[in-house]
């Protein structure tokens, strides 16, 4: 019998103050995050133009890495597309590069076929921990002063970002779909690009669905689920199978709380994809400047790919202080 007058309080709003440890480091790669040399590396130079393939016809006259080199120095610096195509054109002069420069149309054309790498060379090797979350990013409409201002009076339409991360915040997965798609449907679009065995799959209550279960349970048969059910979840009848993770979970909280299972089930780590959401906003931005629906695919992809490029650079090492 949970009994809650014999837990430690702990005020709802204390948050825990933390330290980096490592801030030369960190430091230094945040000063790297707008060297140009980063995103317009010596390997996207080589790679600029690519080889001809012998058939009939027109030959393209640009790679995918030099389009996606492009596309990434206009959401690093937020530029729109004909200020990348000045940027690019002058650091071709200054570098003295003898290399085709893409215009703002032909940016705009290959968004929609441009293959993108996510950049997860990186992530450890072995069993990882997927965790997802999805957020809205907006397509058209006024932004938050004009409607806090003279209320919702235009119309707004929006599109639905759902990402897969790691425990250490590599983005291993990622899909745009309309503002009303409901995020457990695509959680098998998700577990299809991770390649590896997963051992514990996390997500918010959304996710507390049967069909979650069944689709991670098929990727990796072993993978632990750590999804909180809902305040009204009562235990299933089938005490074997896809559900029986959450009736261990429903009989836990009843025994020692919620917010005691959230601390000991893994539940916290939750947050690492909440954050992963806020550096995106915070860096690529709250609105997708594409207008057609690959485009906009390929958009959030290649903001994903920043991330991952900036973390490959470096993140903070932190220890709790109080």
């Amino acid at each position: 019998m949970f009994e809650p007058h014999k837990v430690a309080y702990r005020h709802p709003k204390y948050k825990t103050a933390y330290r980096v440890k490592n801030w030369p480091e960190y430091e230094k790669s945040l000063r790297d995050r707008g060297d140009i040399t980063v995103w317009f590396s010596q390997d996207a130079i080589e790679a600029w133009t690519p080889q001809q393939n012998g058939k009939r016809g027109g030959q393209p006259v640009y790679s995918d890495i030099a389009i996606e080199t492009s596309l990434s120095l206009r959401l690093v610096f937020q530029l729109p597309l004909r200020q990348t195509e000045g940027f690019l054109g002058s650091i071709f002069r200054l570098m003295s590069l003898d290399l085709p420069c893409p215009d703002h149309t032909t940016l705009s054309r290959r968004t929609r076929t441009v293959d993108v790498q996510r950049n997860i060379d990186r992530l450890p090797d072995g069993p990882v921990c997927f965790i997802v979350d999805s957020t809205g990013l907006k397509v058209c409409g006024q932004g938050e002063w004009h409607s806090r201002k003279y209320g919702e009076k235009r119309y707004k339409r929006w599109k639905k970002l759902h990402i897969g991360v790691d425990k250490n915040g590599w983005i291993m997965a990622s899909k745009v779909t309309e503002g009303y798609e409901q995020d457990p449907s695509q959680v098998p679009d998700l577990l299809d690009q991770v390649d590896r065995e997963i051992e514990c799959f996390v997500g918010d209550g959304i996710y507390d669905r049967e069909p979650v279960c069944e689709a991670v349970q098929q990727h990796s048969s072993g993978a632990s689920i750590v999804v909180p059910p809902r305040k009204d979840a009562v235990l299933s009848n089938c005490s074997t199978g896809v559900l029986s993770q959450r009736n261990q979970h429903i009989s836990k909280i009843e025994r020692m709380g919620r917010s005691n299972w959230r601390r000991r089930s893994g539940y916290y780590l939750q947050s690492h994809v909440e954050n992963v959401i806020y550096r995106f906003k915070r860096i690529i931005g709250g609105r997708l400047r594409s207008k057609r629906g690959e485009a906009q695919e390929r958009e959030a992809l290649i903001g994903c790919a920043i991330l991952n490029k900036m973390l490959e650079i470096g993140r903070p090492v932190s220890y709790q202080v109080c």
